[in-house]
C-alpha cells in the first residue's frame, strides 16, 4: 500500500532533542483541522486510512512521534516533551485550536498536551488508548506495566516483531504496516522504546494526585478483540465515569483504525459533527 502522505506536505521542525519529521495537506478550508498521533513503535502510516479519508475535506497533520521513524536519532523521548513538540508543530501551522486523535501511545502524548494547553483542543478522539488518572489502575497493574518495557530484552529481535505485529492487528494489510514500522529498528532501539513508553506511562500516572479531567469533547473507541493489556477494560471505565460516548469497533483489535477503518472513520465524522 502506498502511504497516504505521498501527496502531501512533509515538513520538519529542529528541537534540542532531535528532530520531528510531520506530513501536511494542502487544504485551505474553515473546516476543523484534525491531529493524528500515533501509537508506540508505530509511524504515520498508521493513519493511512484515516488521511486517505478525511484530507479532501480538513487540514491534516500527522506525525512520526519523537523517538519513532524519521523523528531520529531523539534523545530524552517523554510524553511532555512529545507534548511541547506538538505545540511547536501547531504554532507553525497557525493553528490555534484543533480536534486531536491519538491512537494508544498517541493518547497519552495528547493527555500531557492537555495539561498545560487545554483550550488549544476542541475535541479528543481516543482510540485503543487509556485514561491518565492513578485511580484506574490498581498497584499491580502499575507494577506490570513498569515490568513490561525491560522484559522485552530477553525475546529475539524477530520474536519481538512477529509477536507486536500479530498482537494489534486482525487483518494481515494491518499486520505488515506494524511489521513495516518495527523493522526500522534495531532490537536495541526497539526494546528501547518499549521500556521508555511503558515506563512513561507509569511515571504519569504515579505521579497524578486526582485524575485527569478532560475539558474538551471526548469520544473513546477501542476494538472489540483488543487484547493489548486491559484497553478495553480501562476504555469503557473511562466511558462510564466520564459519560464520554465510546464505541466499540466490531472486527478490530488494538489497531483498530486500521483493522475497521469505516467503522472509526464514520465514528469521528459523526463526533466532529456532534460538536461544531
Amino acid at each position: 500500500m502506498i502511504s497516504s502522505t505521498t501527496d502531501m506536505i512533509g515538513k520538519e521542525i529542529h528541537t534540542p532533542r532531535g528532530p520531528v519529521r510531520y506530513w501536511t495537506n494542502h487544504v485551505v478550508s474553515d473546516d476543523t483541522p484534525l491531529i493524528f498521533l500515533h501509537g508506540l513503535t508505530a509511524d504515520h502510516t498508521l493513519f493511512d486510512k484515516q488521511t486517505d479519508y478525511f484530507k479532501s475535506r480538513h487540514k491534516l497533520i500527522v506525525w512520526d512521534s519523537p523517538g519513532h521513524g524519521q523523528s531520529r536519532p531523539y534523545s530524552e523521548m517523554t510524553y511532555p516533551n512529545a507534548a511541547e513538540d506538538l505545540k511547536e508543530i501547531l504554532d507553525r501551522e497557525g493553528i490555534d485550536r484543533a480536534v486531536l486523535i491519538g491512537q494508544s501511545m498517541g493518547g497519552y502524548v495528547i493527555q500531557s498536551f492537555l495539561t498545560k494547553y487545554p483550550e488549544r483542543a476542541l475535541g479528543f478522539v481516543g482510540i485503543d488508548t487509556c485514561p491518565f488518572g492513578r485511580s484506574y489502575y490498581s498497584d499491580s497493574d502499575l507494577w506490570w506495566i513498569r515490568q513490561m518495557g525491560w522484559t522485552t530484552r530477553t525475546y529475539p529481535r524477530e520474536m519481538l516483531i512477529s509477536s507486536i505485529s500479530r498482537s494489534v492487528s486482525l487483518r494481515e494489510d494491518t499486520r505488515r504496516n506494524m511489521r513495516t514500522a518495527l523493522e526500522r529498528y534495531s532490537k536495541d532501539e526497539l526494546c528501547d522504546l518499549l521500556d521508555r513508553g511503558y515506563g512513561q506511562f507509569y511515571i504519569e500516572n504515579e505521579g497524578l494526585r486526582e485524575d485527569l479531567k478532560i475539558e474538551c469533547p471526548l469520544l473513546i473507541i477501542y476494538g472489540d478483540s483488543d487484547v493489548t493489556g486491559k484497553v478495553r477494560q480501562y476504555s469503557r471505565e473511562w466511558a462510564r465515569r466520564t459519560g464520554a460516548p465510546s464505541v466499540e469497533i466490531p472486527g478490530a483489535a488494538h489497531n483498530s483504525n486500521m483493522d475497521n477503518a469505516p467503522a472509526v472513520n464514520y465514528a469521528i465524522d459523526r463526533f466532529l459533527r456532534s460538536i461544531k
